[in-house]
This record gives C-alpha cells, sequence and structure tokens, in this order.
C-alpha cells in the first residue's frame, strides 16, 4: 500500500485528491510539521527537510516534492487521463505550469511557515508575509494571462495541474485575492471544488469552513 506523509490543508491534499480519484488504497501519515517539532522529527526519517508531502512507495521508495508526486503518479495510471501523455500536444504546457506553481508558488509555502527565516526582526515578519502575498497574487495573474482553459485548465478533461492549483490556490493570499488575479482559472477550481467525486474528500481533508476563501 502506499503511504502518504500530510497533513489537513497542506500540500499532500492535492496528492491524496488525486489518489481518491484513483481509487487507490492509501496510508496518511497525519504530521502538520509546522506546528509541531515530533510531526518534524517523525518526517525527517524520510525527508531531511522535515517537510510534507512525502510519498513511500510499495517498495519503500521514498518521493518528495508534491508536483514530481503528482506527474509521477499521473504517468503511472494513465487509463484515468488525469494528464496529457508524453506525446499529447498539452503535454509541455502541463509540465510547464505543474512547475511553475511549485516553483513560483508554493515554493513560498516555507517563508510563510515562519518569516523569521529570512526576515531581519518580528516586527518585519508581517511585512515579508504582506510582500511574498503580492508576489503570489502577481504570480497567478501571468498564469492566468498565458492560459487558454476549456473547462479545465489544459482543455475540457480534469488533470493533476487542476487537482493542484484548486488546492495551493487556497492557500494565502487565499482565494478572494486569487479570484481577482487569475479571473479564467477562478471558475475552474470553483468547479474542482464541487466536484461529487470529490465532495466527501474535501469534507475531511480541506473542509470549506465559514470563511475559508477570506
Amino acid at each position: 500500500m502506499l503511504k502518504i506523509f500530510g497533513a489537513v490543508g497542506s500540500g499532500s491534499i492535492p496528492i491524496e485528491a488525486m489518489l481518491t480519484l484513483l481509487a487507490i488504497p492509501h496510508e496518511v501519515i497525519e504530521a502538520v510539521t509546522w506546528e509541531d517539532e515530533a510531526a518534524r522529527k517523525r518526517v525527517e526519517m524520510v525527508n531531511p527537510l522535515r517537510q510534507v508531502p512525502v510519498l513511500v512507495l510499495p517498495s519503500g521508495e521514498i518521493m518528495t516534492e508534491s508536483a514530481a508526486i503528482l506527474i509521477y503518479l499521473a504517468d503511472l495510471y494513465p487509463h484515468a487521463r488525469l494528464a496529457p501523455g508524453p506525446n499529447d500536444p498539452e503535454r509541455a504546457q502541463y509540465l510547464r505550469w505543474m512547475t511553475y506553481v511549485s516553483a513560483a508558488i508554493y515554493a513560498f509555502a516555507w517563508i510563510k511557515d515562519d518569516p523569521m527565516r529570512i526576515a531581519t526582526s518580528k516586527e518585519d515578519g508581517p511585512r515579508v508575509i504582506d510582500r511574498l502575498h503580492d508576489r503570489i497574487a502577481d504570480c497567478w495573474r501571468m498564469m492566468d494571462e498565458q492560459i487558454t482553459p476549456g473547462r479545465y485548465i489544459l482543455g475540457d478533461e480534469l488533470s493533476a495541474l487542476d487537482l493542484y492549483v484548486t488546492v495551493i490556490s487556497r492557500f494565502g493570499p487565499w482565494r478572494t485575492r486569487f479570484y481577482k488575479s487569475a479571473p479564467k482559472m477562478a471558475e475552474i477550481v470553483r468547479r474542482v471544488d464541487a466536484d461529487p467525486r470529490l465532495k466527501e474528500f474535501w469534507a475531511e481533508r480541506f473542509p470549506f469552513d465559514e470563511g475559508w476563501e477570506r
């Protein structure tokens, strides 16, 4: 069985959502690493960065990096059509945007978890977060301007990219600003939010509590 180190509302959620759509049995090892030192130590055994997500394959092999895991799983189960195949005309843009979301947007989570990792003083911490949120909103805007979506980002079929954007767009600066920055993708993430195949999953792993869009 696949094992995944993750946490409610974390970067493991798009991977867990994909495993749910694929109906693949898996075990989630809860690890809220940004709050709990014991969780960080637990994750450190499989990832020296002490970060989630971490996927443990049945062979015992370890995978980290959310985009890499999503790409790997989608390619491993091509029948589910959650990613363009190697010869698909959309493959290049799929890889481009998967990497973009990871490197240009999600990578800031490490600083947002603890702004003192780069801030020079505690007083400067909130300003660091504000600047990061401005940069993230701008990155979403630039992506939105360069895509020509259908029902989903790459066309008319749900892909790993849609799952990835749907989850990461719920992180700061949160959805209300995302909707304004990325109006084309706004409708798409709402569509993924409402996907009946994920209704129970969202309720358990990333609930739409009151005020969640901020």
